[in-house]
Parts: C-alpha cells; structure tokens; sequence
C-alpha cells in the first residue's frame, strides 16, 4: 500500500481551517495529558512509554510530566537522523502534554477505592483515545515518539507491526527494570486504544479545501 507523502511544516499551515485545526490540536493535546493523569491515579498499569515514563521519574526525582518532556524532546532528536520533518503538532506535543498531565495529577487526589480506580483507568483509557484523534484529525504532524516509528519503518524498510513491537517492547522492558507500573491497564491499553482511535477519527475529522487537482474535499479519515 503507497502512503502520500507527508506535508512540510509550512503546508501544514497553508492547508486551510488553521483556526479551527489549531483550536483541536490544543485542546486534543490537552486532554491527552489529562487522561494520562487519570490512568497514572487508577495505578492499575500504564502504556509503555508511560511505564518507562513513571520509571524515569521515581529514578530521578522528577515530576512525571517534566519527564514527559524531556523525554520527548530527546526523541525528536533522533528524528534528525532519520531525516524527519516535525511539524507545529510534533514540537507542541513535547511540551503541552507534560505541562497537562502535571496539572492533572495535581487536581486528582491518589484513590484508594479498587471501583473507583478501575473507572478512571477506563475512563482515561476512553479520554486518551479520543485526544489522541482529536490532535491527529488537527494534521499538524505526528507526536515525537510516532514519527519515530515512522521514520525507522521508512529507514529501514521494516513493517509498521515489526517496528512498532520491537520500540514499545523494548520502552516497557526498560521502563519495568526502572520501577514502572504494569498491570491490567497496560493489557487494556494495548488492547483498546487503536479501535477507539478508530472509532473517533470520523467524528472530529477536518474537512478540509480542495487542492488542485484533488477530485474531492480532503480530509483526515480513519483507516
């Protein structure tokens, strides 16, 4: 299957709907850090990358989204390499969900209740792949730790499924070794996000202006 190419930063701006595509990009950002934050309270299990996440944290002494961060950034600059272009979605992804989930975490008190954590382990699992299209369907680029992915699938030649194993394989692995939390949410992660990605792509879409030569309006659709 041939994929388009991927827009430079500065098409991503001339697309057109930059008012209403920076609004979702923000706002998507934004409840991403915030699910985050619920599915860390339920303590029931983390995505990968949260697990080295919380591992680096404990390790350094950091707050959770200072590692989001810094993290983040230093991923980006593997991007180099890989010839990859980061867009004003990429840079702003690095910095805006550490800043929420850090808010996040100190608006939501720990819980102790087993019912209660298992609603906002569902709950945020929901919220972040919700976020996660809203901030997607805003075309601005892909997150730091995608575009990863997608560059080493491009340099390598290797298959989106091989490559993305073997990445969060190896982030819960290191992740685990530093103290991370795995549980039942890192199953339902892994389980649940990309249907719902799925399921909510379709119903924050932009549609977007016509380009020349395009037969009909484009927009970001699901699958």
């Amino acid at each position: 299957m041939t994929h388009p190419p991927v827009p430079s930063p500065i098409q991503q701006l001339r697309t057109g709907r930059l008012p209403r595509r920076l609004v979702q990009l923000y706002a998507g950002l934004v409840l991403y850090g915030l699910s985050m934050a619920l599915v860390l309270r339920a303590d029931l299990g983390l995505d990968p990358w949260d697990v080295l996440h919380q591992g680096l944290s404990e390790q350094l002494g950091w707050s959770f989204g200072t590692v989001v961060v810094v993290v983040g950034a230093l991923v980006l600059l593997l991007w180099v390499p890989l010839r990859q272009w980061p867009g004003l979605g990429t840079v702003s992804n690095v910095v805006v969900i550490g800043v929420a989930v850090d808010a996040g975490l100190a608006v939501l008190p720990p819980v102790d209740s087993l019912p209660l954590r298992v609603g906002l382990l569902v709950g945020g699992v929901v919220l972040n792949g919700l976020a996660g299209a809203t901030y997607l369907a805003s075309a601005f680029g892909a997150g730091p730790r995608d575009g990863l992915m997608t560059g080493l699938v491009a340099r390598t030649g290797r298959s989106v499924r091989l490559v993305r194993t073997c990445l969060e394989l190896t982030v819960l692995a290191v992740g685990l070794l530093l103290g991370g939390t795995v549980g039942v949410g890192t199953v339902l992660y892994a389980v649940a996000i990309g249907p719902l990605v799925q399921l909510f792509l379709p119903l924050v879409a932009v549609h977007l202006p016509a380009r020349a030569g395009d037969p009909e309006p484009v927009g970001l659709k699901a699958g």
